[in-house]
């Protein structure tokens, strides 16, 4: 059980704080409620652009880092599809310089020519090393756009090309700034070794001045309900032939987001699953195979990928591997194999809840999602999940007409 406390300040900044008294350090976990799927889709890659944006300097503060490092912390920071989130560890005696550090980003950062030059250039440097020249490095640049045909999911959170990036105007870093970073769209989570009244005294002096702004609506257009099996290969310098099979799945706040997860795990979790029992173990048709959930706060995918031996075609696999996955529809998974599933996720939970960073970021997601309460009630419901629950959520996924396939062949030609 995580416990927490919660509150919000004037400006609509929602505050959690969980209290840790075994470590001296404390988080500072700042999520945005903003990702690449609020982009217009000839302005993409503007959240990640914003994540680099953020350690340039602000108002009042020339440079991020030092200052923090001065205090003994560290610093990073993630954008997915869904949201951007900031995070601080330091010294939980320091714990003001964070505060400092972080209001004074959300209330202005300093827009210079300078900084966005140089954060567009690491940017468009990442694009390239990342996804444009590295072995298997554009999946997503092709898979989204495949399985996504309306929703903003279709682009990677790196964007859609580099020009976007490239024509970026200090006009539209601006407007994208004033509309998503500000109080009232922002989660702050507090985590470590300081009292609640500390921390609502703190978090008032030093955010409780920045002008609230409004939550932007969002409306999002509705990915139509797939119909068609969908296959694209493309030709590429990689050393194997790789396979990924997209699945549109429920959204993540969909009673059944858990159930998909644990077929996920049944599937591909590790060496003890079926995919790699029946197609790697026993079939010797690849070298390694996965299956996983992206995770998505909107439909979201379950994805199995993997890479061919030498010798076997597509064909061979598609045919072994829908067999394996006909079985998960017509056949109830063994009480046994759940419990163990089950066992798997308990332990991979409760290990990374051990980690002070993980339960700030993890309640700041679930406060997001509809509550951080939500975080003590997930192995709950993963314990309710039975067999049939597992076969009932297989039928309406595994489905052909569900399907997306991005076929990667290597390019042998010299």
């Amino acid at each position: 059980m995580i416990s927490f406390e919660r509150f919000t300040l004037d400006n609509g900044l929602r505050v959690i704080f969980h209290k840790d008294a075994t470590t001296p350090m404390v988080v500072v976990n700042t999520l945005y409620d903003v990702g690449a799927r609020d982009e217009s889709e000839d302005k993409t890659g503007f959240a990640h652009l914003f994540e680099h944006l953020m350690f340039g300097g602000s108002i009042n503060i020339p440079e991020f880092d030092t200052p923090l490092q001065m205090a003994g912390g560290e610093n990073n920071a993630f954008t997915s599809n869904d949201i951007t989130n900031y995070y601080d560890v330091l010294p939980s005696k320091n714990i003001e310089t964070g505060l400092w550090l972080e209001s004074d980003r959300m209330l202005s950062l300093a827009f210079t020519p300078k900084s966005l030059e140089v954060q567009r250039s690491v940017v468009i440097e990442e694009f390239k090393q990342r996804y444009l020249n590295q072995p298997y490095g554009d999946v997503w640049l092709e898979l989204r756009p495949l399985v996504y045909k309306e929703h903003p999911y279709k682009w990677a959170t790196i964007g859609k090309e580099i020009s976007h990036i490239e024509d970026a105007t200090m006009e539209d870093v601006k407007s994208f700034f004033k509309k998503h970073y500000n109080p009232s769209n922002a989660i702050l989570c507090i985590a470590g070794n300081i009292e609640l009244e500390e921390v609502k005294s703190l978090t008032n002096k030093w955010y409780g001045d920045i002008p609230g702004g409004q939550k932007p609506v969002r409306n999002l257009p509705i990915e139509p309900k797939q119909l068609e099996f969908r296959e694209k290969t493309i030709e590429r310098k990689v050393p194997v032939d790789a396979f990924y099979y997209a699945f549109r799945m429920v959204p993540r706040r969909n009673q059944d987001y858990l159930t998909v997860d644990v077929l996920s795990d049944a599937l591909g979790r590790d060496k003890s699953s079926r995919l790699y029992l029946s197609l790697k173990k026993d079939q010797n048709l690849v070298s390694n195979i996965g299956a996983y959930i992206t995770g998505s706060i909107d439909e979201g995918l379950l994805v199995i990928s993997g890479k061919l031996n030498n010798g076997v075609s597509f064909e061979d696999l598609d045919a072994a591997l829908w067999k394996e996955l006909s079985a998960l529809t017509t056949e109830l998974v063994p009480t046994n194999e759940l419990e163990r599933l089950k066992i798997k996720i308990q332990t991979s939970k409760e290990f990374n809840d051990q980690g002070l960073l993980n339960r700030a970021m993890n309640l700041s997601m679930h406060e997001l999602l509809g509550g951080a309460e939500k975080i003590n009630e997930e192995s709950e419901i993963y314990q309710k999940i039975t067999p049939e629950d597992i076969q009932r959520i297989a039928r309406e996924t595994l489905n052909k007409t569900n399907c997306s396939l991005l076929k990667v062949k290597a390019d042998n030609a010299e």
